[in-house]
């Protein structure tokens, strides 16, 4: 076959996603234990909301070729501060919920202003944030604090259930809708596309370039001080180490859902398909007999390996395609 008789039957990444996830799902229902079940699915809910959300904002941000590695921080940060405020300053659990998202959305403008405004690197800024973010969580716990007792009305924002469906269900359904309709449905939200497949050509036309930029990181900063609520309460406990490593797997499921990680292409449904995977993959790996001792490190190994099988994929159709000229 021809290279560009396979260029054009290659089939679309969600679609290949899709139908790996059929097939993962199928091989954990019949060798896993007790996968296939309303209270594993239930679970898988419940504990992919967080990543759901990051990388929902991750979206936009990976659109315009840049990359946001401080959102697990800022979840780590705003969660600390979230029980500073509600047990040391006596505020009720919705106003520091409110004072919180708040205070997510400062951290995303911190870099905002560095990125959009002063024009830094997103990888270098970003990666000075993670750093700075986390270390202030771990000053102001000293490293051993931690917020419990919280009551029952805010714990129900992560054990709850409304209707048949767990409370993330809903959450994450309306992050999503809200998210799509952003990126795929108004100027705005296409405007990331043209940030990142050319940025000068984008200033050219008259986007308002900085702007864009800047209001993607206030996004995510906001998202990842509501979703440090979803996890303080969901576990019942808010510390200085909430939400490590969740950047790195929120990144993971938007370049696995088929965005570029140099920006230009992508899509929200994409994202969602991203974190679909790992959530099923992450779950049966710990549900199967022989490797129940060994799940999160093979959890780890395995999403590696899809990650760099899914860019080596994406990237094949334009290697053959430079190969004709």
């Amino acid at each position: 076959m021809k290279p560009q008789q396979l260029t054009r039957i290659w089939p679309q990444h969600e679609t290949v996603l899709l139908l790996f996830i059929i097939v993962e799902m199928s091989y954990f229902s019949l060798f896993g234990r007790r996968f296939c079940t309303v209270d594993n699915f239930t679970n898988i809910v419940r504990h992919s909301l967080e990543i759901g959300l990051l990388a929902l904002v991750m979206t936009p941000i990976i659109l315009t070729a840049g990359i946001d590695l401080s959102v697990g921080s800022t979840l780590g940060l705003c969660a600390v501060l979230f029980g500073k405020l509600w047990r040391d300053a006596g505020l009720e659990p919705w106003l520091a919920g409110i004072c919180t998202v708040g205070i997510g959305g400062l951290c995303g403008g911190c870099n905002a202003l560095l990125i959009a405004q002063m024009k830094l690197p997103p990888l270098i800024v970003t990666l000075a944030t993670f750093s700075l973010f986390r270390g202030l969580a771990e000053a102001i716990t000293q490293g051993v604090d931690a917020f419990t007792g919280f009551p029952a009305s805010f714990l129900f924002l992560g054990s709850g259930q409304l209707g048949q469906l767990p409370i993330q269900a809903w959450i994450l359904g309306a992050a999503a809708i809200g998210v799509w309709l952003l990126v795929h449905r108004t100027t705005f939200g296409r405007s990331f596309r043209a940030i990142g497949f050319a940025p000068e050509g984008a200033l050219y036309a008259g986007l308002p370039v900085r702007r864009q930029l800047a209001l993607a990181y206030v996004l995510a900063g906001l998202v990842a001080g509501l979703t440090s609520l979803t996890y303080t309460a969901r576990l019942g406990t808010a510390k200085a180490d909430a939400g490590t490593g969740y950047e790195l797997f929120a990144i993971t499921a938007v370049v696995l859902g088929g965005t570029r990680i140099f920006g230009g292409a992508g899509s929200v449904h994409g994202t969602l398909l991203g974190v679909t995977t790992l959530a099923v993959l992450n779950n049966g790996l710990s549900r199967l007999p022989n490797l129940m001792n060994i799940a999160s490190e093979l959890s780890g190994i395995v999403t590696g390996a899809l990650l760099l099988l899914t860019l080596t994929a994406s990237a094949l159709p334009h290697w053959l395609k430079a190969r004709q000229k």
